[in-house]
């Protein structure tokens, strides 16, 4: 386990805000703790750090949240570039893969033949095929994620420590609205996503999962009939708002006896009380209420888990969180785009691995970018879709006949969205489709056109437990074709 695991006295916490472990008098300490421990339970998804950097921000004139958000579709395992988005129809079998290629929307341009969807408004997209996934790796998957190449527990003791694009968001942008996180995740495995680490965990996602019905599926993607419990916003049995609200009232009254005590301490403030309204109020809640949405709208994205999830996803941008990952994966070990070969189950290798994930994902993106469209959305929300690398040029690794092995040298992945010029293939691979050839594209790079589009400025810093300054982009620029 990693150092973070078990963070020193001096590292934040999600529960800062309330000072729980403060000592703070003989008998008042011990009940004021408990109370404040309680609440922050209660409204720690909500940060309300962030409601009064808000508040801050306006007062002194600084920039304000854009109202932009992301929607990050993470393809946990690492899809495979010549059988998605960079196909080698000229090579040998071996090499180009049993998936035939079909034309898109751009002049010139083809790609796998089972994303017809895509390949029909590729328009509306931008192809990379130059992205260099150096020092990549899964279980956790953090490279990608952070835009950090420093960012590899598996060979760094403090990998886990870089920040997620998503807990910038949180922390330098927030939330689009006071009543929800800004930055959200649907996630299958904690190994899967990135977290706020240096930043403290009240910058860490809002895990989603259980704040909705959703269908639940194996590890090799059948669906049981069963569904979640959307107990997220369950108060315990003989909890009641009331009640809630009367134990805020009496922690008011013992702030106040306790400042009569000791004037240096800061009494419960207005943006803590907005925190648990949050929590307590409907807006989270109703956004990842499904059956809120109208039967035709569910039905246009249909009932797969994953696009259930990409529909919650529209839902909560909507709403104002600022920052959605979806971990589209089955499995919580390395991802179920880890396609190996079909003698290593449970991911199997491309035909039978890999092959019912595209249809699914094909319909799945394009009618999200063609909901957000319609809906006036699309320029305000940039979709990222990409894994953690790519897959070897040579299938039959492992001793399979049909699978390829981690490849971290070129990646292939897609964007939509954010208002930028999209209808393009960036980037080149060789004609192997195993290294980069023209436009190296780093995770840098791709953090920074994110930090562009949320209007976070790419010489902000973060602290680590040192005290010392790290920029959040150390090796990358914005995409100049895309901005």
């Amino acid at each position: 386990m990693a150092d973070s695991a078990v963070p020193s006295h001096g590292t934040a916490h999600a529960f800062a805000d309330y000072h729980a472990r403060q000592r703070e008098g003989l008998v008042v300490a011990n009940r004021r703790g408990v109370l404040k421990a309680g609440l922050a339970g209660l409204a720690g998804l909500s940060l309300p750090g962030l409601l009064r950097m808000r508040a801050q921000a306006a007062q002194s004139h600084q920039p304000m949240p854009t109202g932009k958000s992301v929607i990050l579709l993470w393809m946990a395992g690492g899809p495979s570039q010549i059988d998605t988005w960079d196909p080698k129809p000229d090579r040998p079998l071996e090499n180009r893969g049993p998936f035939s290629t079909i034309s898109t929307k751009l002049p010139g341009v083809a790609i796998c033949e089972h994303l017809p969807k895509q390949a029909a408004m590729l328009d509306k997209f931008t192809i990379l095929r130059s992205v260099h996934a150096l020092k990549s790796n899964h279980e956790p998957n953090k490279v990608l994620q952070t835009g950090n190449l420093a960012a590899a527990p598996r060979i760094n003791p403090r990998g886990d420590m870089y920040p997620a694009i998503g807990s910038i968001v949180a922390k330098h942008h927030g939330p689009n609205h006071t009543g929800v996180p800004p930055y959200a995740a649907f996630m299958k495995s904690r190994s899967h996503v990135a977290y706020a680490g240096y930043l403290g965990q009240q910058y860490d996602p809002f895990i989603a999962d259980r704040g909705s019905k959703l269908p639940i599926y194996t590890n090799v993607g059948v669906d049981t009939g069963k569904m979640t419990d959307a107990d997220l916003f369950r108060l315990p049995s003989g909890v009641t708002h009331d009640r809630v609200h009367n134990r805020m009232s009496l922690l008011k009254q013992l702030d106040g006896l306790q400042r009569n005590l000791d004037p240096t301490l800061g009494a419960m403030d207005a943006y803590q009380q907005q925190a648990l309204e949050m929590v307590l109020g409907g807006r989270v809640r109703e956004a990842l209420d499904i059956n809120k949405e109208p039967e035709k709208s569910r039905e246009r994205y249909g009932s797969h888990l994953w696009c259930q999830q990409a529909l919650l996803a529209r839902r909560m941008v909507e709403a104002g969180v600022a920052f959605v990952t979806l971990d589209l994966s089955y499995h919580t070990a390395s991802g179920t785009w880890d396609n190996h070969g079909d003698n290593i189950p449970p991911y199997g290798g491309i035909s039978k691995g890999l092959k019912p994930l595209l249809p699914l994902f094909d319909h799945l993106i394009t009618t999200l970018v063609s909901d957000l469209e319609e809906r006036g959305m699309l320029d305000d929300v940039l979709i990222v879709a990409m894994g953690e690398f790519g897959r070897t040029p040579q299938m039959g690794t492992q001793g399979s006949t049909d699978g390829r092995n981690h490849w971290p040298h070129v990646m292939s992945m897609c964007l939509a969205g954010g208002g930028m010029r999209h209808g393009q293939v960036i980037g080149a691979s060789d004609k192997f489709g195993g290294h980069v050839s023209d436009r190296l594209i780093t995770p840098g790079d791709l953090a920074a056109t994110m930090y562009h589009h949320m209007g976070i400025p790419l010489h902000t810093t973060y602290l680590d437990t040192s005290g010392r300054p790290t920029m959040i982009v150390t090796d990358g620029e914005p995409l100049a074709e895309l901005i």
